[in-house]
């Protein structure tokens, strides 16, 4: 649950009760040749000479507030952090610099958190939103095991009292935290609590308690349906628990509907291609994609968008097993396609390849899939980016601005067709992949769009998934990237 809000349209006291003080103060840009305009010098704010006095000992200019955010006691004893933030920067940079700030002070896991915004009405509005949804995103501890009396003893953040500004409660914003932590606590469950079966449990009670329709097609239904890739990856699992989950939420006279595919391998050892104990480690998270997808439709729901949903989650697990699949198998996927496999670590494509012919029969007005499907794309973008691919270059563009407006960044990289002479098989119509692995995420982007047909479809291959000490908004290494960034193009569809 995160945190409730109350907001106080007038200054923040130096006389009220308070343990936890952000003061967030519009950083003005500097004019060509000139320094920073310092926020102190036209502006009263809470314990401006205590941060005078801090700055001076330790020989900092206040605009650095902007890169690096401090904190003291007031003389009541409050902790309180300053944040000067310059709001002509990208979203990533002012949710980074907020997060930082915000940090400060969830760190000692308060009960409540003031939150005083200064400047014009327009600057105070976009501090307000920004600070609120920075804590709303890092006030609620992920799920965890440690049984010490200090981790224990983190609490959840309970509220947040805004003062200086006051407006609608920003139902969008609160939205799209609760997707992106949703996604984030399912991603850092351990594999033994969110094996298949205790996934499509924890589904089943999502779907009710949102009223989406749940469906489900288990592997006995996929075998006849004949979705053989999905199979394939599967039936190296002891218990048979695998299955293909469809989320659907509809919106009365709503025109534009929305197919979310999501990868969910609750756990990938590689299968035959076994991984290395070093690349092994952390593969409970390869379910981030459908996760990811999940979120966003939360999001969507929380905050009433008005967009027709149907989410397609392949979950599954990719086990080594006598009955598991192996290198020079043939298969047949679900639109017919035979495929040759190469690699049984490259199980990801598969699952998704009979999912999204799953999703496109539905006729949707666009598909978008998120996995943690390439290696190579972390050798490309690192873990600060995630790379994106789309069959329609106007997908593509509005995808690119919408990860400017949300602060996660993405980057579009080409899938032209004369990439799969390298997928080309002798005994099969495609194969799964090289060997080799160059370019392994370009050639995993083309071997999906066999499965789409024509509808328009964008792929995420979500190399952001997981970075350490976070990123932009969010504190965890585990990022929750992709929700914010999908409610943007949600909006941008209605």
């Amino acid at each position: 649950m995160l945190a409730s809000l109350t907001q106080i349209a007038s200054p923040i006291s130096s006389s009220i009760k308070a343990t936890h003080i952000l003061v967030a103060l519009p950083q003005q840009p500097a004019a060509s040749g000139k320094a920073a305009a310092k926020p102190g010098e036209s502006l009263d704010f809470l314990g401006n000479s205590v941060l005078e006095a801090l700055l001076s000992r330790r020989k900092m200019e206040f605009d650095q507030i902007g890169e690096t955010p401090v904190s003291a006691n007031l003389p009541s004893g409050a902790l309180c952090v300053w944040v000067a933030v310059d709001l002509g920067k990208s979203s990533f940079e002012q949710q980074t610099r907020m997060r930082k700030a915000v940090q400060l002070l969830i760190e000692e896991s308060p009960a409540e958190i003031n939150v005083a915004v200064y400047g014009n009405d327009q600057q105070k509005a976009a501090l307000a939103q920004l600070a609120v949804y920075v804590a709303w995103i890092n006030g609620v501890p992920l799920p965890s095991r440690k049984t010490g009396k200090k981790d224990t003893d983190k609490q959840p953040l309970g509220n947040i009292t805004l003062h200086g500004y006051h407006a609608e409660a920003p139902a969008l914003l609160r939205a799209k935290a609760e997707g992106n932590f949703l996604t984030r606590e399912l991603t850092v469950l351990p594999p033994n609590e969110l094996t298949p079966a205790l996934y499509r449990d924890l589904l089943k009670q999502l779907a009710e308690a949102e009223h989406w329709k749940y469906e489900e097609f288990d592997l006995k239904k996929l075998r006849e349906m004949g979705a053989g890739a999905f199979v394939a990856v599967a039936q190296g699992s002891d218990q048979e628990d695998a299955a293909i989950v469809h989320l659907q939420r509809r919106v009365e006279n709503s025109r534009k509907t929305v197919a979310l595919v999501g990868k969910g391998i609750c756990f990938d050892t590689g299968g035959h291609n076994l991984k290395p104990a070093r690349y092994m480690q952390g593969m409970h998270e390869d379910m981030n994609g459908s996760a990811v997808a999940v979120g966003i439709l939360l999001a969507a729901t929380r905050a009433d968008l008005p967009v027709n949903i149907d989410c397609w989650l392949a979950i599954a697990q990719n086990h080594i097993s006598p009955r598991a699949y192996k290198q020079n198998d043939v298969i047949t996927a679900l639109n017919g396609s035979t495929i040759e496999i190469v690699h049984t670590d490259a199980e990801g494509r598969l699952v998704l390849a009979d999912t999204l012919s799953l999703a496109g029969k539905q006729n949707p007005d666009v598909i978008f899939d998120f996995a943690t499907l390439t290696g190579s794309m972390h050798v490309a973008l690192g873990s600060r980016y995630s790379g994106i691919f789309s069959n329609r270059e106007e997908l593509s563009e509005r995808a690119l601005a919408a990860g400017r407006l949300s602060g996660e960044r993405i980057w579009a990289f080409p899938m032209d067709a004369d990439y799969e002479t390298e997928l080309e098989s002798k005994i099969a119509d495609v194969k799964q992949c090289t060997l080799e692995g160059e370019a392994d995420h370009i050639l995993a982007a083309r071997f999906l769009s066999r499965f789409v047909g024509d509808t328009p479809w964008l792929h995420m291959d979500l190399s952001g998934s997981n970075n350490k000490g976070g990123l932009g908004a969010v504190s965890t290494d585990v990022t929750g990237f992709g929700v914010a960034w999908g409610v943007e193009m949600l909006q941008d569809s209605e």
